[in-house]
């Protein structure tokens, strides 16, 4: 029988159906279970243990099904007890967590990001299903864009997958093997993570910096229209709508609030924030390789970023500042929020 189910079966895992070599972007090696176990106490008194298989999802991409058993022999975790799943890179920086708590502040909106899989904690046998994705880049609240949010696909190598729950701790490595079908050797490998990690990364950035900066936007907006009328604050407020105006003419030049519907770009065309991720889309592959134009395309929106963050720092470390200190010196307070 052809595929990875040999390989799987060498190393004592069991194997539900065969997978075939075509549909493989990865192979995994996987250390035996007692490798991992926590040492500090017999297998049957260790609530927490890890056993990871893989297998070829709906859309014949592979993902890593980890099996964690929460003991019978022990009490159950309470509602409030915590479990995390930390997964680390070769070079030991976190490449995604995992958590069985939800997120309190993601809020689900059209043409957002989805939530974060949810580890389960029930006694018994646990199954988690990691994608081999980086992290979910971070979206605007209630600004749609027609994109994935998901981020790239982990390269060959070998990752740290580390389970807690309260001060129990398990882990194990495991290695992703580059596909042989696939010309792409160890070089084009890190440089497409390099130069996708990078893309990922800079759009967090923009996102951090648009919505930081609406949430102030509207601080300011509401303080101005309760100002005090009369000659004592018309300063103020002539300077307030002045960097009012300029705050929302950089956030429109950032995003488009607008769109509300998957057809709405033909009335109101995309801005900055999408044409980046839609050119990491675009430069996502399941054969990793960055070819010539989306580099020239990266360097061109990277040049515009530059000068968009460079106005959005202008307003949030001089022009904002600037605001708070005639408006604590009125006795009015100041725009605060992050």
């Amino acid at each position: 029988m052809g595929g990875v189910r040999p390989l799987m079966e060498k190393r004592g895992l069991q194997v539900h159906r065969p997978i075939p070599w075509p549909y493989c972007g990865v192979i995994m090696t996987i250390s035996p279970l007692s490798r991992f176990r926590k040492r500090s106490a017999p297998c049957c008194r260790t609530s927490l243990q890890l056993a990871l298989i893989f297998f070829p999802s709906e859309h014949n991409a592979l993902s890593l099904m980890l099996h964690f058993p929460v003991s019978l022999k022990l009490p159950e975790l309470k509602k409030t007890d915590e479990v995390t799943l930390e997964i680390k890179d070769p070079s030991g920086s976190v490449v995604r967590t995992f958590s069985s708590k939800a997120d309190e502040k993601f809020r689900r909106y059209d043409g957002g990001p989805r939530p974060s899989a949810l580890l389960s904690k029930a006694k018994g046998l646990n199954r988690f299903v990691w994608d081999l994705r980086y992290g979910t880049m971070p979206g605007i609240p209630d600004v749609r864009i027609e994109a994935s949010w998901a981020g790239h696909k982990a390269a060959p190598g070998k990752y740290t997958m580390t389970l807690k729950s309260g001060a129990q701790t398990v882990a194990t490595d495991v290695e992703i093997l580059a596909n042989p079908l696939y010309p792409t050797d160890a070089t084009t490998y890190t440089d497409y993570h390099s130069t996708m990690l990078a893309m990922e990364n800079e759009l967090a950035t923009m996102h951090r910096m648009v919505n930081s900066l609406y949430e102030k936007q509207k601080q300011l907006e509401s303080l101005l229209g309760s100002l005090p009328s009369g000659e004592k604050f018309a300063a103020i407020q002539k300077d307030g709508d002045a960097l009012l105006k300029k705050m929302k003419a950089w956030d429109e030049d950032m995003v488009q609030r607008k769109s509300k519907a998957y057809d709405d770009v033909e009335n109101f065309p995309n801005k900055f924030t999408a044409n980046y991720i839609f050119l990491i889309n675009q430069t996502e592959s399941d054969i990793p390789r960055v070819n010539q134009p989306s580099r020239d395309r990266m360097n061109e929106l990277n040049r515009q970023w530059a000068s968009l963050k460079a106005r959005g720092t202008e307003i949030l470390d001089k022009d904002i500042p600037a605001l708070n200190k005639r408006l604590w010196d009125a006795g009015l307070g100041a725009i605060w929020k992050d």
